[in-house]
């Protein structure tokens, strides 16, 4: 039997509970019935990153970001290409800082791109800066989870 995991919906925020295994067969919401994974991140205010990061049980991957930012626009697309190479294992979302300042701020988040990784609620890498292609990311992620 496996492992039951809580994943959040990126479109309605409600946690599901999937099977570990079930993961990669692309599962629904079972509230709004779209899928749990879109293979590209997911943009969220405050209310969602707390959803998905205290109650997701994969990692969540945090780009923090403003749409002023010259490398936050070049790392852009290498961050959705990465999106879709780490999902279903991993959450991959953006935090526009101008729009959630407060999340900013209770992060800290002093330059922009920061990228944070989340496991169980708690930050556990990050790197500020950009970086400049998918595999970097990939790479990046791969090195910190625990």
């Amino acid at each position: 039997m496996s492992e039951s995991l809580h994943i959040v919906c990126p479109h309605c925020h409600t946690t599901n509970r999937v099977h570990a295994d079930d993961l990669a067969s692309e599962p629904d919401c079972g509230s709004c019935h779209r899928p749990l994974f879109t293979g590209a991140p997911v943009a969220l205010d405050e209310a969602g990153f707390d959803r998905h990061v205290g109650r997701g049980q994969i990692p969540v991957l945090v780009d923090f970001w403003a749409p002023w930012c010259g490398p936050c626009r070049m790392m852009a697309p290498a961050f959705e290409q990465a999106a879709a190479r780490l999902e279903p294992n991993v959450r991959v979302v953006k935090v526009n800082t101008d729009e959630q300042q407060n999340l900013a701020a209770r992060f800290n988040i002093r330059s922009i791109p920061t990228l944070a990784l989340f496991q169980g609620g708690v930050e556990v890498a990050r790197r500020p800066g950009a970086l400049g292609s998918a595999n970097d990311i990939v790479r990046w992620v791969q090195s910190n989870r625990r």
